[in-house]
């Protein structure tokens, strides 16, 4: 979540959380059927792990478990930034957002562990020290949407779903207790932090390491549930590829976008110009390429678009309509490299109220972002091994 608002806006933090993950066997082989010490990054894995993906009011959350004995957490999923943190004991009434599920009391967890400001982890996350532990401080949005978590750097070991019907642990998971959360992020009261799925060192795909062959893969329903798979590949009739550029983000190269039977070519034809964020609710592109886009779109659609809805700073306005007036739609096909994606209805609009529905794009000065409308109902796979990112549309509840 980069460029995240009101976690769906730009992602600013204060520090990135910086480390490397050192799988090691669980006491309960049935416990943890991954970590094989002369498995190799290549080696197929037969046991995937597993979480349930559930859609909150166009928000994604994973749920998973933490501590021992395990506790439900509900993380936004968030392909655009690193670091993974939920609420924990003591979080004060003023200083946190409420949540349905219980709070996570670290004191009542046998595998927490803080980290100290002493030691080499911190030294390369950062330099903030809370009474000898060692602390974390991520700013998320602007202005009025502006999101803060704070807390402690801790390890703690997380529960998964599996493909062998068993939970699977993995512990010593570097993760933020966050002590203070300013600004409700939704009304989506699931919510107990986000799931840092990135390409950096402290993001949960980095601390899987080898367990996971550099493999995962999503599939963001329209609405109800789904899974995210860590260390299985997209594959079957209908996948398309595109090359995987790995930054400080998921890139890929956007070469045009085709409405009806006009191709609008991209301002920028260089090599990864934009990133996957599932953390950001709209995709994200440069004013003027947004305009033209815009333009001919409203062109194609057989209605009268409605004024002045859904500017907001820093961004154009959004396309928009009555919902009564059954604005026909034409197809819209994205052209990445090597991959041509055509999207469905539920890609390009979504209601914003009971009478008004806006595109999913929208124009902005800032990074050019892939959103996560635009990957419902796609199953979408990540193989960072290969680099390559493999998209099949698909009816995500049933996946």
């Amino acid at each position: 979540m980069a460029s995240k608002k009101s976690l769906s806006y730009a992602l600013f933090p204060f520090f990135l959380c910086l480390s490397t993950f050192n799988p090691t066997k669980a006491q309960n082989s049935q416990k943890l059927p991954f970590y094989n010490d002369n498995e190799t990054p290549k080696s197929p894995i037969s046991i995937i792990y597993q979480a349930e993906i559930i859609s909150v009011d166009d928000v994604y959350l994973m749920h998973l478990s933490i501590g021992t004995p395990p506790v439900d957490i509900f993380g936004s999923v968030d392909t655009g930034s690193d670091c993974t943190w939920t609420q924990c004991e003591p979080c004060p009434e003023l200083d946190c957002f409420k949540q349905e599920p219980p709070l996570f009391d670290p004191k009542k967890s046998s595998t927490y562990n803080s980290i100290s400001c002493s030691s080499s982890q911190c030294a390369v996350v950062a330099s903030n020290c809370s009474e000898g532990d060692c602390s974390y401080s991520f700013l998320y949005g602007r202005g009025a949407h502006a999101f803060l978590s704070s807390g402690n750097l801790a390890t703690e070991t997380l529960t998964f779903n599996s493909t062998s019907g068993l939970p699977v642990e993995m512990p010593n998971v570097i993760f933020g207790c966050g002590h203070k959360n300013i600004g409700s992020p939704t009304s989506d009261s699931k919510r107990t932090g986000i799931i840092g799925l990135g390409p950096g060192k402290s993001s949960l795909i980095s601390q899987m390491g080898t367990s996971i062959a550099g493999k995962f893969s999503y599939c963001l329903p329209d609405q109800g549930s789904s899974k995210i798979n860590f260390g299985g590949i997209v594959a079957g009739a209908g996948v398309v590829s595109t090359p995987l550029i790995i930054r400080d983000h998921y890139y890929l190269s956007l070469e045009a976008i085709s409405v009806g039977n006009q191709r609008l070519e991209f301002v920028s034809s260089s090599t990864g110009n934009i990133f996957v964020d599932t953390g950001v609710l709209r995709t994200l592109l440069p004013l003027e390429y947004h305009s033209n886009l815009k333009s001919v779109m409203s062109n194609m659609i057989k209605a009268q678009p409605v004024k002045g809805v859904g500017a907001e700073p820093g961004f154009s306005d959004v396309l928009c309509y009555n919902i009564s007036s059954q604005p026909k739609f034409p197809d819209v096909t994205i052209h990445f490299r090597g991959a041509d994606m055509k999207l469905s209805p539920s890609n390009l609009f979504r209601n914003i109220s009971d009478e008004i529905m806006c595109s999913a794009f929208r124009g902005g000065n800032a990074n050019i972002v892939y959103g996560r409308i635009m990957q419902i109902n796609f199953l979408i796979g990540y193989d960072i091994e290969q680099a390559m990112v493999s998209f099949k549309p698909s009816r995500c509840t049933n996946y």
